[in-house]
């Protein structure tokens, strides 16, 4: 676990460090010759937000920076299928090794064994290698976190990943976030975790909706324990919640998922 001031600063930095490594072990241009022999078609996140009943986006993570092990041995594949069977609108895949136990190879297995709803990458993107990275092992959607990007960035890496025919999710957690907010995204998530100290304040999510433009599709991350927060928020707007340690915390996640969504 990480105990600092700002958790934020240090996974990115150490992010950094390890997108430089893997450029030494693959360089950029082998990575994009890579892409147009494996290039996937996309799901897409936002209409299937927009057409759920519940906007359920199931998490798939093993532990928490803050929290250390959530659910340590935790298989990908039997998780994903049964979130999918369950009713998830959307599946979120964590992809950093370092502070969230993934193994290399668990979003391609999540891809290859998720039939009709999209996935999400989750990771903190800091470079345009990334997304390149995030196309060839099948995201239909990337992450792009306010907090660790210039507004440049955001805007540039949104205008790849669209190119890159994958939608955008970008999220938020402070009112002077909103600035990120551009034509290129797809889904704004508003966090109620502060990612440089991991305290969640479900209120985010409140204060934050109405100036969040309307064209927008808005999901909700963290934190979300109570289906009655839940119903209370898509009163509020929001077409999506993000749901991972409420589920994996369990022995059985795809169950407590089944759960929350039966109290919707």
């Amino acid at each position: 676990m990480i105990k600092n001031s700002n958790i934020l600063e240090i996974i990115c930095n150490n992010k950094r460090s390890n997108v430089s490594k893997q450029k030494s072990i693959v360089s950029f241009d082998s990575l994009k010759k890579n892409l147009e022999v494996n290039f996937h078609r996309k799901t897409s996140f936002k209409q299937a937000l927009v057409q759920s009943n519940t906007g359920i986006i199931a998490e798939f993570k093993r532990r928490s920076p803050s929290k250390g092990w959530i659910y340590k041995n935790a298989e990908v594949v039997p998780i994903v299928k049964e979130y999918e069977k369950m009713g998830a609108a959307a599946i979120s895949v964590l992809t950093d090794e370092v502070y969230f136990g993934a193994y290399s190879n668990d979003f391609t297995i999540a891809h290859s064994n998720i039939i009709n709803i999209p996935i999400l990458r989750k990771d903190f993107i800091i470079d345009e290698y990334q997304i390149y990275q995030s196309k060839i092992i099948g995201a239909d959607m990337i992450l792009l976190i306010a907090a660790c990007l210039s507004t440049e960035e955001s805007f540039r890496f949104a205008e790849i990943a669209h190119k890159l025919d994958m939608e955008v999710l970008l999220e938020i957690h402070s009112e002077e976030e909103l600035n990120y907010i551009h034509p290129n995204i797809d889904v704004v998530g508003v966090n109620n975790r502060n990612l440089k100290t991991f305290v969640t304040n479900i209120h985010n999510s409140i204060e934050l909706s109405n100036n969040i433009p309307k064209e927008y599709v808005k999901i909700s991350e963290s934190g979300l324990l109570d289906p009655k927060i839940v119903i209370l928020l898509k009163e509020l707007g929001f077409n999506g919640f993000l749901i991972g340690e409420h589920f994996m915390q369990t022995h059985n996640p795809a169950q407590a998922l089944k759960k929350f969504i039966d109290q919707l």
